[in-house]
């Protein structure tokens, strides 16, 4: 019987092994080796600074929109301006620190308005204006007064990017060019899709 047992116990051990050696297998496949590090950052690959924030880059070209540069090595590639119909546009791209030192977030791109400055740092200080019709819309707040837009981030190392997002009040339907502004950052017309 204790030969019996052993037998049984040297099979399960082999499956285990099995198993075990097909999800190590696997997960290698799927996780990113070979050719999709070389991607470039503004894929959906690129790190978030918090789950809960939408992905930015979901179903987007790879040509951006725009791309500024601020100070400090930070670079800003704006891949896609999307209107909702919940009437609010969301604005979507990648901030990279192109320079090669660790770049300092400068608090100046939260903005200069109390509520939002009071929630950390962000890109709350920045603006969409509709030239055609006049207006310039500001990053829309919840109901506590935080930013809708990417928020929680203070340093970027050297080549390090994050997907970053923003959401304004949707200009006219029948108004396609806006023009981005970020404090620090020149300007830059987009184009609002939807």
């Amino acid at each position: 019987m204790s030969m019996r047992f052993t037998g049984k116990a040297r099979r399960g051990m082999v499956a285990l092994a099995a198993v075990a050696g097909l999800t190590v297998g696997s997960a290698a496949c799927g996780g990113g080796g070979g050719d999709d590090d070389k991607k470039p950052q503004n894929s959906s690959s690129a790190s978030t600074v918090d789950g809960s924030q939408p992905d930015p880059q979901e179903g987007q070209s790879e040509d951006p929109l725009a791309e500024v540069k601020g100070p400090g090595g930070l670079l800003l590639q704006i891949a896609s301006a999307a209107r909702d119909s919940g009437g609010f546009v969301t604005v979507s791209g990648v901030l990279k620190n192109d320079g090669s030192e660790v770049a300092v977030i400068p608090l100046e791109l939260s903005g200069n308005e109390t509520e939002i400055m009071n929630n950390g740092r962000s890109l709350g200080g920045a603006t969409l204006v509709d030239s055609k019709s006049k207006k310039r819309y500001y990053v829309l707040r919840d109901t506590e007064g935080r930013p809708l837009t990417t928020t929680g981030f203070s340093t970027l190392k050297a080549g390090e990017s994050i997907d970053v997002f923003l959401q304004f009040p949707s200009p006219p339907a029948d108004t396609t060019d806006v023009s981005f502004q970020l404090p620090l950052f020149p300007s830059a017309v987009i184009k609002v899709s939807g």
